[in-house]
């Protein structure tokens, strides 16, 4: 819920509260608290070690970005500026375009001029990051999630997504792909959950959009999951179910690929064939706040 009121100061103050249980007969809230400039970068609360509500997962693994370095147990910074096949902008640095800040992981996305990196079109516009669990940190079905505070702008896209581990053998979209959460900079309340497959890849994925009740997805952090199983999916925001997905429906497209193991990824893309590239009001820096990733199964 957002709570809007006057401070001592008589500014108007928005504070974002997520209900995280009762103890003692009364309700326990968590706030994040802005004032009128916009909210500064925020300080993540520490998650609940519950398994998530109405469920019997148990956690396998996560990483709670605690650090101030990446964990190459868990992570593998991708390093590619051919575009992705989407036509996106960015060139994908060795790690220089991610922090920790507060306990959270940062995915910074920046203007440059120029970049000393080539890019499919030339010399790079942009740079940001991408990292992926790939051949360390991969499952088949269960429960994942994120705590995410996405960025903003036209031609901004940070995603939440999975591959199939055989994608060096059989290729996309055959090894399947899951995608947990996806923002476009000009659906600033939106986030998108979808898969592709055989018969069912780009702009056919099969899939649903969530819209946030009010304010956009920048403003705060949310949790954005998926639970995978051998017949169906479902996607969550903060733990309202809004998209479920059964594999006769896939399977009525074409193949159902989700039977294997996925790895993890979490990127920052400027531009793309799906948002378009920035233009006069996208702001840069950009930056994608990551609390938490956690599987369970």
């Amino acid at each position: 819920d957002d709570i809007t009121g006057l401070n001592g100061s008589g500014r108007y103050v928005r504070m974002n509260g997520t209900l995280r249980g009762t103890a003692w007969g009364w309700s326990l809230w968590e706030f994040e608290i802005y004032g009128t400039g916009g909210a500064p970068n925020p300080t993540p609360t520490t998650a609940p070690t519950a398994t998530p509500h109405g469920s019997n997962w148990a956690l396998v693994w996560s990483d709670e970005f605690n650090g101030t370095s990446l964990n190459t147990s868990n992570w593998t910074s991708e390093v590619n500026g051919s575009g992705m096949g989407n036509n996106e902008l960015e060139y994908y640095t060795n790690g220089q375009n991610l922090s920790f800040e507060n306990g959270a992981l940062v995915i910074t996305a920046r203007q440059e001029n120029p970049a000393n990196y080539q890019c499919w079109y030339g010399t790079c516009t942009y740079t940001s990051g991408r990292i992926n669990t790939q051949g360390k940190r991969e499952f088949t079905y269960g429960r994942i999630e994120a705590r995410i505070r996405v960025p903003y702008g036209q031609g901004i896209w940070p995603a939440f997504w999975m591959l199939g581990n055989n994608i060096g053998s059989v290729g996309w979209p055959n090894c399947g792909e899951i995608d947990i959460m996806e923002n476009i900079g000009r659906e600033p309340n939106i986030v998108h959950g979808t898969v592709h497959g055989p018969g069912y890849s780009g702009a056919n994925g099969i899939g649903g959009p969530y819209t946030l009740p009010s304010g956009n997805f920048s403003d705060a952090y949310h949790v954005f999951a998926v639970e995978w199983e051998s017949n169906v999916m479902r996607w969550y925001v903060d733990g309202n179910l809004y998209f479920t997905l059964n594999r006769s429906t896939v399977e009525s497209r074409g193949q159902w690929v989700f039977d294997h193991p996925n790895f993890i990824i979490l990127n920052l893309a400027v531009g793309g064939a799906w948002p378009g590239n920035p233009d006069g009001t996208t702001v840069f820096p950009q930056r994608m706040y990551i609390d938490y990733v956690r599987v369970y199964q």
